[in-house]
């Protein structure tokens, strides 16, 4: 990217998504995606921001913060676009229901940016990948061999073992945030948050809160001081975001429906 160059992203979207842009001096474009489409990009509203310095499209499936897929349908028709895209995949097998698919069935004018951090639970030691057109790996491999060098001998050693031995881990690990994410979807519909459209992956649900209150980032903070558990303001994540709060099912059972026993009794307390 040059000073001023644009790439488009979803709002609301993964709150480092602009700072990554902006810290090469480039510009983000938002495009806003909507509660009633489950989060997910229209086609149509990318085309219509693409100018002669867009450089590329990210896209994020499965979704942080929604835990929305891309559709096929959806996902194929951006592929068709002439900017690079940029697809973070890092939630990439942590889907419950449907299926979930990679920018490089559609198209290998793409990159695509994966880890180990979240289906293999090795958040801390910081191991993922890139897939790039072939003309920009060696570009590439100068930043990362000055920037980064490598990662460590033993977390490469790590993810070899993700890779060969844990297949039955994996499968017994996603049957328990399935568990969770159905209890914590059927429990914030019992407090009148509101879901349209079900997320299906990665670990979190972004739900309506505007009933509640239309400033997220000090209802988020009041239900922290009060309640004691933390949630994520929607704005966080984008304008277009605002309203809404994003809830994570990284957690045990237990502590999730304590947790949203507590937000029940703070919504009872506010009330009166």
């Amino acid at each position: 990217m040059e000073r001023g160059d644009e790439v488009i992203i979803s709002d609301p979207g993964y709150a480092c998504y602009p700072n990554f842009i902006k810290f090469v001096e480039g510009v983000p474009v938002t495009v806003p995606v909507y509660e009633e489409d489950g989060f997910q990009y229209r086609p149509e509203t990318i085309e219509e921001k693409i100018t002669e310095k867009t450089k590329a499209i990210f896209i994020n499936s499965p979704s942080n913060p929604t835990g929305n897929l891309l559709s096929r349908e959806r996902m194929q028709a951006i592929a068709q676009f002439t900017p690079y895209i940029i697809s973070d995949e890092i939630y990439h097998g942590l889907v419950y229901e449907g299926e979930e698919h990679s920018i490089l069935e559609f198209t290998e004018n793409a990159f695509v940016l994966n880890g180990f951090s979240k289906l293999y639970a090795m958040t801390g030691l910081r191991l993922g990948y890139l897939i790039a057109p072939p003309k920009f790996i060696r570009p590439i491999q100068k930043m990362q061999q000055n920037i980064f060098i490598c990662a460590n001998s033993a977390v490469q050693i790590a993810g070899i073992a993700a890779l060969q031995k844990t297949a039955e881990d994996v499968a017994r690990m996603k049957n328990i945030y399935d568990e969770r994410r159905r209890f914590m979807i059927k429990r914030l519909r019992e407090l009148g948050f509101g879901i349209t459209i079900e997320p299906t992956g990665a670990f979190y649900v972004f739900a309506n809160a505007k009933h509640i209150s239309g400033d997220s980032y000090n209802l988020a903070f009041d239900i922290l001081e009060k309640a004691h558990v933390g949630v994520a303001p929607g704005i966080d994540f984008g304008r277009n975001g605002e309203g809404y709060l994003r809830f994570s099912y990284a957690n045990s059972l237990e502590n999730i429906a304590e947790g949203l026993n507590r937000i029940e009794k703070y919504l009872n307390e506010s009330k009166t």
